[in-house]
This record gives C-alpha cells, sequence and structure tokens, in this order.
C-alpha cells in the first residue's frame, strides 16, 4: 500500500540500471566479425537440419579462441579468417575475449549469465607454460591433469564439469574418450533471464503452427500487445524482446510469406546485423509466440573446414604455442538447448573441442569413439554491442 502511485518501472531502474559494454574501438570491431560468423554458423546449422534447434556462436568463438591462442602459422591464420578476425591477431582476440568474459555477466542484475573454460592435459603429456598463462589470463581457464587411460573416470569428469557449468542443463557431452586424446578443451555458456515485460498466461491459446514442409499442428502460443522494437522488409520483419534491465534481448525473425529461413538468413548476412538491429523502432505489436523447447547436438569438424580452417584436423597443424607434443583437433562438437515460456527464457551450450597426438603419445590400444550423433529464427543478443550469444531456428 505504501507504494501506491509509485512508478514500479522506474524503481526497478534504479536498483537494476542497464549498462553498456565497454569496449575499444578493436573489440567493437571484433563483435561485428563475431556476428558475421555468427550468421555463417546459423547458416550452416539450418542446412543440415529441417528440426528446430539452438547454437551458441559465442561458446564457440571462446573455445576457437583459447585453440587459436595454441595455434602458428597457417593453422593460426585460418582460425582467425574463419572468426573473421585479421590474420596475426590473436593478442587482439584475447582482450576482446576476456572483456567478454568479465563484462557480460555484469550487466544485469535480474539476468543470470555464467561463462567458464576449462582444459583437461592428459597426464602424460603437458602444456607449454606460456599457454597456461594465456588461458588463465584471459579465459580464466581452469587447467587439470587427467588419466585418458581411465576412460569411464575421464568421461564422467568431462560431463560433470559440464553439468555444473551449465546448471544441470547439459549433463553429458560426451560418451567415451578416445585414446589417442591429449587434451580437452571445454567452453560452458549458460543464460537464464525474465522477460521485461512477461507473457500472461492466461492469455496462452491453442493455434495452428505450420512448418516449412507445410504441416500444421496446435501449439501453446503466448500472446501480448505492447509497443516493442520492430522492423521490416520485403524478406522478413522481425521483433525484439528485451529481458531483465534490457541489457539483454531476444530478436524474433519471421520471413514474410512466400519466404524462408534461408532467404531471412540470407538477407541478414547481407545486410550485416549491425544494420538490421539499427533498423528497428517502437511500434505497437500483437505478438504471438510459442513456447518452446530446443536442442542441438553436432560435430562441428566438416563445418568448420568448410567455413575456412581445414589445415587445425590434419597432421599438418601447428600448435606449437600450446605444447612441444605434435597434436591437431580430432573434434569439435557442442550441445546447446533453450527454454522459452511466458516468463523469460533459459539456455545453455557447451563447446567442446579435443585434441589429439599425430605422433607417438598416448596409448594406442583401448576404445575407439564411434560418434554417430546424427520456421523463424531467434537470437539472444547484448544490446549495447549486438554481440549475439544464442541463435536458432524453431519448426514447430
Amino acid at each position: 500500500m505504501l507504494l501506491t502511485g509509485c512508478d514500479l518501472s522506474v524503481i526497478g531502474i534504479e536498483t537494476n540500471p542497464y549498462k553498456d559494454l565497454s569496449l575499444s574501438t578493436k573489440a567493437v570491431e571484433y563483435v561485428e566479425k563475431g556476428n558475421d560468423f555468427s550468421l555463417n554458423f546459423l547458416e550452416k546449422a539450418c542446412e543440415s537440419s529441417e528440426n528446430s534447434f539452438v547454437i551458441s556462436p559465442l561458446s564457440l568463438q571462446f573455445l576457437l579462441g583459447m585453440i587459436l591462442d595454441g595455434a602458428q602459422g597457417q593453422t593460426a591464420d585460418e582460425i582467425c579468417n574463419v572468426l573473421g578476425y585479421g590474420a596475426g591477431e590473436t593478442a587482439s582476440v584475447n582482450d576482446y575475449c576476456k572483456s567478454m568474459l568479465t563484462q557480460l555477466p555484469k550487466l544485469d542484475g535480474k539476468t543470470t549469465l555464467k561463462i567458464a573454460n576449462a582444459i583437461l592435459v592428459d597426464k602424460r603429456g603437458e602444456l607449454l607454460d606460456s599457454y597456461r598463462t594465456t588461458v588463465a589470463n584471459y579465459y580464466e581457464a581452469y587447467v587439470e591433469s587427467v588419466d585418458f587411460t581411465n576412460g569411464p573416470a575421464a568421461v564422467n569428469k568431462v560431463n560433470s564439469w559440464c553439468s555444473r557449468n551449465t546448471n544441470g542443463l547439459i549433463t553429458k557431452i560426451i560418451d567415451r574418450i578416445s585414446p589417442d586424446t591429449y587434451a580437452i578443451l571445454m567452453n560452458a555458456l549458460y543464460f537464464k533471464s525474465k522477460w521485461a515485460n512477461p507473457f500472461e498466461k492466461s492469455a496462452t491459446e491453442d493455434e495452428d503452427f505450420t512448418n516449412e514442409a507445410g504441416d500444421r499442428s496446435r501449439l501453446k502460443m503466448m500472446k501480448q500487445n505492447k509497443s516493442l522494437s520492430y522492423t521490416w522488409n520485403n524478406v522478413c520483419h522481425a521483433v525484439r524482446l528485451p529481458y531483465g534491465n534490457g541489457a539483454f534481448s531476444m530478436v524474433v525473425v519471421l520471413p514474410e510469406d512466400g519466404h524462408t529461413v534461408a532467404d531471412a538468413t540470407a538477407y541478414l548476412k547481407k545486410t550485416g546485423w549491425k544494420a538490421f538491429a539499427r533498423s528497428m523502432s517502437s511500434r505497437q505489436v500483437d505478438l504471438w509466440l510459442p513456447r518452446f523447447e530446443a536442442k542441438y547436438e553436432a560435430e562441428l569438424n566438416d563445418m568448420l573446414s568448410q567455413l575456412g580452417m581445414p589445415t587445425a584436423f590434419t597432421f599438418s597443424a601447428d600448435f606449437s604455442a600450446m605444447t612441444k607434443q605434435p597434436v591437431c583437433i580430432g573434434f569439435i562438437k557442442q550441445k546447446a538447448i533453450i527454454k522459452v515460456d511466458e516468463e523469460g527464457s533459459e539456455a545453455a551450450a557447451v563447446s567442446i573441442g579435443g585434441m589429439k597426438a599425430t605422433s607417438a603419445g598416448p596409448d594406442p590400444n583401448g576404445p575407439v569413439v564411434f560418434h554417430a550423433d546424427r520456421p523463424f529464427l531467434y537470437f539472444i543478443t547484448e544490446n549495447s554491442s549486438g554481440a549475439i550469444l544464442f541463435s536458432g531456428r524453431y519448426n514447430g
């Protein structure tokens, strides 16, 4: 009763003020390049599956950043090019990743954002002291020596780390560890926040949803009529849904009639995320959005090779800044999940890379890894920089 007549939104702003990221000119450039990489990643994921999915470009960027710190020569140049950075800019990449790592979790007191990095090294191997120092300083990476010959125990250590750092959303990322594994690098990203304008549960109704194949189903559709940031063009239209204090948002991109998700992705790549986001302006929006969950799990070796870093996966790879042992990337994998309802969103991703010995190293005997892991877009972004944390496609 004492608050009668007070503007509660103002009280919320005062106790949880909006904050911008503080980035150098170079880091701002890296955000734009990182978003180009995000759209490339999204396009490849769309091509590989017709199902709904979620990915985390930012999680993969952190993983590739740690891998880049161990690379030299052509191997490093190719990784930089895939990420959209210039050759020889490893130090600047480190500065950018450290800025994101330290600032993103502090932008919104009502948003939980956790970023964790770790490296497990086979007990018979050794990382260079200079590499350990770099990943500790810029990625706050936890490094531990592990007995990879004890496969079940090592697998349990990896999966337990993933579960702890995703609040139990992702409890398993691998089933077994190959005997030629030299090191495993991991990034975990966890996000949970409430909408700044929650949907009323009483307004949610069953409505028709038609997927890209033309199949119709009934889904729980959340509804609200609000003043929101909106943009339209002849390919797609989009709306921005803020979380918490507005530091983070979900941008929903819906293809226009006669266009597909692939058309919308191509338009975003051509226009650029920054220009697209700047085209938004305040409009009254009659919004329907499905209550949904989506998952993703895939090895990314082929995708990253096609995008321009094939050398890292071959015996010609140069990771001499990581270890004296000749190694290459054995696999890179990501697993992600998102849940969206009337109150907000919860999402998590784990990106993992396995470095394998390319000459005599760990015991060649043991179990063999055999992985048979085989319509709108959405993006969770940080607003001041435009950095994309999660993106995905929902197809019913």
